[in-house]
């Protein structure tokens, strides 16, 4: 029991300062930028059709799933191609870019470049030549008897481009009604405050971290490096996860994983970034403790497994990308900083995976959303496979400490 408890505390402790801060930075720049721009930058992106698939694929890759929700209203408005649709969800980062650029960037660095690599090749190909989209979309057709325009796959030229959509209101963020109560209310916002006061010192505390070579850090409490990396680890995910659970209900924010256009104000996009942030927050420890307590309990050999595995194992990664969400990403991710999984495990998830852009998709064109990801496992496949052949599979590749 004392070893269990051990590993949970350290667990809660770790996630936010290893992991959270950075989600925190990312993700206030990108809404930041949004503010500040007005959404003019969206904008512009949909008057650049030839390169539509670079800029999709430069979206995706930025960390989070912010920058490839953005492009999803915009092929529904009719702006930008389903080819592009396809590179901004191949090179989608997801949450789990974060697990990975704070404990394994040189691995991030490899994966998600030869991820971007293969979005932009996908999305042109698609665009020049359809390469079959029709008949992938006729055979989903039959499997989805639901009523949608399919996209301009559907069209009879797959290579057409963008359709129109009368309303694209269903892609909108809608915080909902917010909450009010003379308790929770003014509770939710001295969290909200005091979880960004964390946010910086785990910050500051993560890239001393990092710049030690990630050492081992006993858990205590008191004013050294080991001490106030507790405290503020165990307040951090603490708050995390009473704004996820309550204040965001409070604070005018109660949807996650859904970026937004622009921001009325500076105040808003703290909001936002602090609910996302929550968010990760919630699933990195819930990645921590799946895998710990596995291998404690269970007395697993990931490790074993995966190697036994063979090729089987970018293949998994691969089909785990098929499900929508960033949560089972973000527990593969943990699992190889783990040194659980191969390398070619991680690139084939890291193509494969939408993230949570497949969700504004899914509310208005389903067969499309559908259609969009079978076109993003198919290169995962290709790519994980070659990879595991010609360079083997390369456990703990880029692993910090």
């Amino acid at each position: 029991m004392a070893e269990l408890a051990e590993i949970f505390v350290a667990s809660v402790r770790d996630g936010y300062v290893q992991v959270s801060a950075f989600v925190a930075v990312t993700v206030l720049l990108f809404s930041l930028v949004q503010y500040r721009t007005g959404g003019a930058l969206i904008e512009r992106l949909s008057e650049n059709e030839r390169l539509q698939p670079l800029a999709g694929a430069a979206m995706g890759l930025t960390p989070g799933c912010g920058g490839a929700i953005v492009m999803m209203p915009l092929y529904v408005r009719g702006t930008v191609s389903f080819g592009t649709v396809v590179a901004t969800l191949i090179a989608t980062a997801g949450d789990s870019a974060f697990v990975i650029l704070a404990l394994a960037p040189k691995a991030a660095v490899y994966a998600y470049g030869i991820a971007f690599g293969t979005a932009i090749v996908s999305g042109y190909v698609i665009d020049r030549f359809g390469v079959g989209v029709g008949r992938v979309d006729a055979a989903v057709r039959r499997i989805d008897g639901t009523a949608t325009d399919g996209g301009a796959i559907a069209s009879g030229n797959p290579a057409a481009g963008p359709h129109d959509f009368e309303s694209d209101d269903a892609c909108h963020h809608s915080d909902g009604p917010v909450r009010e109560s003379p308790l929770l209310t003014p509770l939710s916002r001295a969290a909200h405050a005091l979880w960004w006061v964390a946010a910086v010192a785990a910050l500051a505390l993560g890239v001393t971290y990092l710049l030690a070579g990630a050492p081992e850090v006993p858990l205590e409490v008191g004013p050294s490096f080991a001490g106030l990396f507790t405290v503020v680890g165990i307040t951090g995910t603490t708050l995390s996860f009473y704004l996820y659970f309550v204040g965001r209900r409070y604070l005018g924010d109660g949807q996650v994983g859904r970026a937004r256009e622009s921001f009325a104000g500076a105040r808003e996009a703290l909001v936002h970034a602090a609910m996302e942030t929550s968010f990760v927050t919630v699933w990195v420890l819930a990645a921590y403790l799946l895998y710990e307590y596995g291998v404690v309990l269970l007395g697993v050999d990931v490790g074993g497994l995966a190697a036994a595995a063979g090729l089987l194992a970018p293949i998994a990664g691969a089909l785990v990308g098929l499900i929508p969400g960033c949560g089972p990403q973000i527990v593969l991710a943990g699992v190889y900083a783990e040194g659980a999984i191969p390398f070619s495990a991680l690139t084939a998830n890291a193509i494969s995976q939408d993230g949570d852009a497949l969700f504004p998709l899914l509310a208005v064109d389903r067969t499309a959303a559908v259609v969009a990801s079978v076109y993003t496992t198919i290169p995962a496949l290709f790519v994980g496979v070659g990879l595991h052949l010609l360079f083997g599979p390369m456990f703990g590749f880029g692993v910090l400490g």
